[in-house]
């Protein structure tokens, strides 16, 4: 589509976290620093984490951070870039398919670039008067839906007419999603099998932040719970850790590496593992989870460990995109020209869910 021959003045803009320019240490440092600057990401204060930001982890981190990057960096670049600029033109063409080319849309990171700066001043001069924007985190937190608003809000700092702003901020327990999710889980199944144990692993957070009101963890545990049901597991089937937690203060358990390490020592000699929590396949994902977790596995006994990937583009996580975009637009001119709905997926979520609670009548 050719954004400046637009005359619409509605945009949808899909945020996610960043990546560097580049899986080297240069490219690291500033990603980093602007990363770990963030008091959404890091929470003490000024004063007692800039010196330890600047003076170890800004000097150690970005050599350790490069190598992991170097193994899961795709020909076309950061694959969590890639996968970003695909989602776009999935939801683009499915808008176009629907009559509605003239809505941009776009997607910027929160971290890096393209930054949330420059794409909010590039749809101000296509003349965009109305954003949604999306961060493309299924669960709400702190650290990383809160911190997208942060990032809106400084963008708009500089701009004089100032657009209408929408923000989508969960859909931890969306039927579309629950149903996307489910359906890539059953199909991995189907292919290779189903595993002693499913892990749903998201990314983690201090424990301080749930006690201080962050509903991060409640939304987790329901998302699993809904996956669960949807698939009819068992209560040994699966098991919810959280990963990639940094420093020395407690974080949400149970902790993947700990627990993946622990399972082939009970008897568990295949796993599967899914990140619900990532909208798309990144550096947690892809090195962390597919990784890093795949060999600690394999060295304590484990026999086999696959890793199900996020839902990237899957016409599946298209349909909910795109349920999303219809939900949280209604009123504004550009999508009451109609935006049909997805009626198919939409059936098939709810028949999932009538299918389960017919079988708890039966289990009752």
């Amino acid at each position: 589509m050719n954004h400046e021959a637009l005359a619409g003045k509605t945009a949808v803009l899909l945020i996610n976290l960043g990546s560097p320019e580049a899986p080297t240490k240069q490219a690291l440092r500033p990603y980093l620093r602007e990363f770990l600057s963030d008091p959404r990401v890091i929470d003490l204060p000024r004063w007692q984490w800039l010196p330890i930001l600047y003076g170890i982890v800004l000097n150690t981190r970005p050599k350790k951070s490069a190598q992991a990057y170097e193994q899961i960096w795709w020909d076309e670049g950061a694959p969590l870039i890639v996968i970003s600029e695909r989602q776009v033109a999935a939801l683009e063409e499915r808008f176009v398919a629907q009559g509605l080319d003239h809505v941009v849309v776009d997607y910027a990171m929160r971290y890096g670039q393209p930054s949330i700066d420059k794409k909010m001043t590039a749809l101000a001069k296509q003349g965009v008067e109305r954003v949604l924007v999306v961060p493309m985190y299924p669960q709400y937190a702190d650290a990383t839906t809160a911190s997208v608003f942060d990032g809106v809000a400084m963008a708009l700092e500089k701009q004089r007419n100032v657009p209408e702003l929408r923000f989508v901020r969960s859909w931890h327990d969306h039927p579309l999603y629950i149903n996307a999710l489910a359906d890539s889980i059953q199909r991995h199944f189907d292919e290779y099998g189903q595993p002693q144990k499913l892990l749903f692993s998201f990314h983690g957070v201090p424990k301080r932040y749930l006690l201080e009101g962050d509903p991060y963890f409640c939304q987790c545990h329901k998302t699993t719970r809904l996956v669960v049901e949807a698939l009819g597991l068992a209560e040994n089937d699966y098991q919810l850790v959280f990963q990639s937690r940094f420093g020395r203060e407690e974080w949400l358990q149970p902790y993947a590496d700990k627990t993946i390490a622990a399972l082939p020592a009970q008897g568990i000699e295949s796993v599967s593992v899914i990140c619900p929590g990532f909208s798309a396949d990144c550096l947690e994902t892809l090195e962390e989870m597919a990784i890093g977790n795949r060999n600690l596995f394999l060295e304590n006994g484990g026999k086999r460990y696959d890793y199900i990937p996020c839902l990237n583009e899957d016409p599946a996580h298209i349909d909910l995109l795109s349920a999303l975009v219809r939900q949280h637009t209604q009123g504004w001119a550009a999508f009451d020209q109609g935006l049909p709905p997805d009626d198919q997926a939409a059936q098939k979520a709810l028949a999932r869910r009538a299918q389960w609670e017919e079988t708890q009548k039966v289990a009752r």
